[in-house]
């Protein structure tokens, strides 16, 4: 453990060149860790001692399914009540420090790689009772209920959660899931895709799912829309549906980040309720 990237803030000096890699187009942006200074940060309401970098919000024209925060909680700061949205589902991912999460009156000391799904309508809380910060990834949803189906809270680890290797690729490309694909319970997910040096998705991924990636470790050249763009640990890529996607992992390690997508329902153009 202790290979996950996490902002640190900061502000850079007056002899900083100010150009950067941040780049926002209609199919995607690119969020560098360069960026993530303190003068870019966010109080959150219900927490003390706390700030974060709200680094997706849904957008009109652009995606429209999520948001996604680096939380950072000091040392006696946090929240006994976190999410005020009962219709809203999250998972928080701990990138440093230890963490515990009050859930429904239960606690969980959740350390580096310590992955919650919080389902829609559990109460629900965390704090920091060390003496060093705690930084976690908090990414929100609507949670598109489905008649027969119900999503239930969880709290793991991703050391806990075997990566499976996807088809014909000889374990250089790995997907840990923290949910199986074919639960239909849940309308999204969150999981960690990781990239041996040289592994590559060998194609344009092109479909309906939006897409959050924060790179949580290594580099590699991403294929986004037409543009191919180097993306190292810290840095996020936040596509658009139907955004053309690709990947070369350009080592020397290996490449991993943190992903969000959209998936398991129908796509709804009247408004009314889906049978189950």
């Amino acid at each position: 453990m202790g290979n996950l990237y996490y902002p640190t803030g900061g502000l850079p000096p007056q002899s900083h060149l100010t150009t950067e890699r941040a780049i926002v187009t209609e199919a995607y942006t690119v969020i560098p860790k360069g960026v993530l200074t303190d003068i870019v940060t966010s109080l959150l309401p219900g927490f003390t001692n706390t700030r974060s970098w709200i680094i997706a919000r849904p957008i009109s024209g652009f995606a429209t399914t999520f948001s996604q925060l680096i939380v950072e909680v000091g040392p006696g700061g946090g929240a006994p009540k976190a999410e005020f949205e009962s219709g809203v589902e999250g998972v928080i991912f701990v990138v440093k420090g230890t963490l515990t999460l009050n859930l429904k009156g239960e606690q969980h000391v959740m350390e580096e790689g310590g992955y919650a799904y919080l389902a829609a309508g559990d109460e629900w809380g965390v704090e920091n009772t060390t003496g060093d910060i705690a930084t976690f990834h908090w990414i929100r949803k609507a949670y598109d209920r489905l008649e027969g189906y119900e999503a239930t809270s969880f709290v793991t680890n991703e050391k806990d959660v075997e990566g499976v290797a996807m088809p014909d690729t000889d374990g250089v490309w790995k997907t840990q899931r923290f949910v199986p694909s074919d639960d239909l319970a849940h309308d999204m997910q969150v999981n960690i895709v990781t990239f041996q040096p040289g592994g590559v998705i060998p194609f344009p991924e092109t479909h309906v799912m939006e897409h959050g990636l924060y790179v949580l470790e290594g580099k590699a050249m991403y294929l986004l829309n037409k543009d191919w763009v180097e993306v190292e640990a810290g840095d996020y890529m936040w596509l658009r549906a139907f955004c053309p996607q690709a990947c070369y992992a350009s080592g020397p390690g290996q490449f991993r980040y943190l992903l969000y997508k959209d998936q398991n329902r129908q796509i709804k153009l009247t408004g009314a309720p889906l049978p189950g």
